[in-house]
């Protein structure tokens, strides 16, 4: 067989292995490839899905993209929606087909999340030297492209000889399905390596399972644990994609409920209780809710169950405020588990875990009072988004309306997606969340131009759940202007193979986030509007709005598009396009709602912080009253040692 012949036979007998609570699951590790060719792969890789396909077409099915980054981002929304349990292979060939998959390899691996990386390499054998798109260093002839994929990624190899094949990629799914280590892994494959043939071993082609590894808790770190949450007053627990990825969702509603002790969520922990839940907060730190703020603000314990404590999360190490504030980390990564020097770690399993701390915590409950604060926290905070969702704004509506409306059109199984701009902090704080699967927002990396292929990658993976048995689910991608214009070219690939992606674009004429972050450090929203140039000034700033129709561009790639017109009826005229976007038919292919906003109507305040450094020095009024502002605040960060 030739090496990419191997390849790809290997990987259609790779498989992930699971049991939770006694029900078992096994599925393909790999259920499928995806690939743009060139010279580098076209004669390795892709001439193998080609025979194979005219095989057995069940054996690897190859799925076309556009772009390589945006594969990479189909492959992390379909390992995100799969609880780490899948994700695809990814072939690219040399040059910048490799370093286009770059950015894709940061963001699975800041998310902890599975794709494997098939990046072609230029000639192991130096025959011809150097080739089209081969990158030289004088000072080392052994450098490529691909070795730019070192830092991004979990595990990376480079198999410059058939043999090296067999330990690579063994290493390398290793990796792939540690959920404690899980993340990019990237196996370069230069592009003669890939058509050389040689003897395979038939054990390598053999069917092998890989089982998720869930390490238990050590009985002294929750006995130690379980004493700290005794003497706890007022403990809080911050839920982060942990408890989703441990499948531990009814082990925490247990825990709260029998303790009394409040939950605030992560991005990635969004879910792991619904959003009316007695001791739910909702969202927690800079783009939290006021509720789980009020509530941190004076914990003595936080118990971080499955979280990285990015600093949304910690408000930039603001959000805990009570000097005798202690840490107990639970994660089955020991990066994590440690954070914050934290004297009580448990490295385990979220699910596993909390077994345990319910079975030690008998007779435990927080105070009355904590649980009446909770109460009204939560009923304050709840009217604070009833209000923002239902105060009309015209002829242009808020970016609250719109995620009110979509929420609202949207049944408890769906699935809302995004990743960059005002509208991640916004779904944070205000997505009213029913169903564990129901929120992915790409918040650890948040990538730009992610919502679209990550969409369809959630939507690839609902479809083979709906298969199964399982959930009837549409997946909807909520994306403003900016990130659209970003990466924007997967709707092709949801054309191609007709496949109902729901996309709710917000036009806002340029970068709402970073607009309003721009004004609140005093630097007037420069460079974050799509503005004609003004030549005089060299200013993007006050010219004409530009003429783009993205409505028509969407509909130029063969979209059904609905566009909703500014005036008193846009929100209810979103909210029926929805429900009709819903009604249409499963393979009917995608579906782009138009609707425009006024990008200087914010969300409520989360009363949190995010430090975002101000210039020192400033002849810049608005710049100076910004810096006074920073460091009144730099004043309540604190190290969060404990």
């Amino acid at each position: 067989m030739t090496v990419a012949q191997a390849v790809v036979e290997y990987l259609s007998k790779q498989y992930t292995v699971d049991s939770i609570n006694g029900v078992g699951y096994r599925e393909r590790l790999i259920p499928g490839t995806f690939g743009i060719f060139g010279h580098g792969n076209v004669a390795g890789v892709g001439q193998a899905l080609k025979q194979y396909q005219q095989q057995d077409p069940s054996i690897m099915p190859y799925y076309q993209g556009r772009n390589e980054q945006a594969q990479a981002h189909q492959a992390v929304g379909y390992a995100r929606h799969t609880r780490r349990r899948q994700t695809f292979a990814i072939s690219t060939s040399i040059g910048p087909g490799s370093s286009n998959l770059l950015t894709g390899a940061a963001l699975a691996t800041t998310n902890r999340l599975p794709v494997l990386l098939l990046p072609s390499d230029t000639f192991a054998t130096r025959a011809a030297d150097p080739v089209l798109q081969q990158l030289e260093q004088p000072y080392a002839y052994d450098i490529t492209v691909n070795d730019a994929f070192r830092p991004l990624s979990k595990f990376f190899d480079r198999v410059t000889r058939p043999e090296q094949l067999f330990s690579a990629f063994h290493h390398g799914l290793r990796v792939l399905t540690d959920p404690a280590e899980t993340g990019a892994v990237t196996i370069s494959l230069p592009q003669d390596v890939q058509a050389e043939a040689f003897d395979v071993p038939e054990e390598f082609l053999a069917e092998r399972e890989w089982r998720i590894r869930r390490p238990d808790a050590d009985d002294e770190d929750v006995r130690r644990a379980a004493e700290a949450i005794r003497a706890a007053k007022r403990p809080l627990i911050i839920a982060g994609g942990g408890v989703l990825y441990a499948y531990a969702n009814d082990e925490l509603a247990k825990f709260v409920e029998l303790t009394g002790i409040p939950v605030g969520n992560t991005q990635a922990g969004v879910g792991v209780l619904p959003w009316d839940h007695q001791f739910s907060l909702g969202a927690i730190g800079s783009t939290g809710t006021t509720a789980a703020n009020a509530i941190a603000a004076e914990a003595d314990l936080i118990i971080g169950i499955g979280t990285r404590y990015e600093d949304f999360t910690t408000a930039s190490r603001t959000a805990f405020q009570n000097p005798d504030v202690r840490f107990i980390n639970i994660n089955v990564a020991p990066i994590d588990a440690y954070k914050h020097g934290s004297t009580l770690p448990i490295v385990a399993d979220a699910r596993k875990a909390l077994v345990k701390l319910n079975a030690a915590l008998g007779g435990y409950r927080v105070g009355a009072d904590l649980e009446q604060q909770i109460a009204a926290e939560k009923k304050r905070w709840d009217a604070t988004v009833d209000e923002a969702f239902d105060t009309r704004y015209t002829p242009l509506p808020a970016q609250n309306e719109i995620i009110g409306a979509t929420s609202r059109a949207m049944d408890a199984a769906d699935v809302v997606i995004c990743a960059a701009g005002s509208l991640p902090g916004d779904l944070h704080k205000m997505w009213r969340v029913r169903d564990p699967f129901g929120y992915h927002v790409e918040y650890a990396y948040s990538c730009m131009g992610y919502e679209i292929p990550g969409g369809l990658g959630v939507k690839r993976a609902a479809l083979a759940e709906a298969a199964r048995g399982g959930e009837q689910r549409d997946v909807v991608v909520m994306v403003g202007d900016g990130s659209y214009l970003m990466m924007h070219t997967e709707l092709v690939t949801a054309v191609a193979e007709r496949i109902k992606l729901i996309v709710v674009l917000i036009q806002n004429h340029g970068y709402a986030s970073i607009g309003s972050l721009s004004e609140m450090l005093g630097s007037q929203r420069f460079g974050t509007q799509y503005r004609a140039l003004n030549e005089e000034q060299h200013s993007f700033d006050e010219g004409e709005t530009l003429p783009v129709d993205l409505a028509l561009n969407a509909e130029s790639l063969g979209v059904k598009v609905i566009r909703i017109e500014p005036g008193e009826k846009v929100i209810a005229e979103l909210e029926q396009a929805i429900r009709d976007a819903k009604a249409a038919p499963e393979r009917g292919g995608p579906i782009l709602i138009h609707v425009e906003s006024d990008p200087l109507l914010d969300a409520p305040s989360s009363e949190s912080w995010w430090d975002v450094p101000v210039s020192q020095v400033s002849v810049l009024d608005s710049t100076r009253q910004a810096y006074q502002t920073y460091t009144d605040h730099k004043k309540r960060q604190r190290k969060l040692l404990g």
